[in-house]
């Protein structure tokens, strides 16, 4: 017998606290841009945060309708 599925307020506010930087300890963002402002907006990310010491990294990413780019960074919140 499978376990029961945990209520979706509770899912809800497990994924807000790991987008914030909760119990994952990652700190997230997600953005809508065009696809030069998406690379630019990456390349910020990656030039402030090195990907050596923040474990900077693009997430998720999927085109939208009109070259829209919808992707999430995510990185640590500082560097050890």
């Amino acid at each position: 017998m499978a376990p029961p599925k945990p209520p979706r307020a509770l899912v809800g506010r497990h994924l807000d606290a790991s987008r914030a930087g909760g119990p994952s300890g990652f700190v997230r963002e997600t953005y809508r841009l065009n696809r030069a402002e998406a690379r630019r907006k990456a390349r910020e990310w990656f030039d402030q945060y090195p990907k050596a010491a923040y474990w900077t990294q693009v997430e998720s990413w999927r085109v939208l309708d009109g070259d829209v780019i919808e992707f999430t960074m995510r990185r640590l919140p500082t560097a050890d």
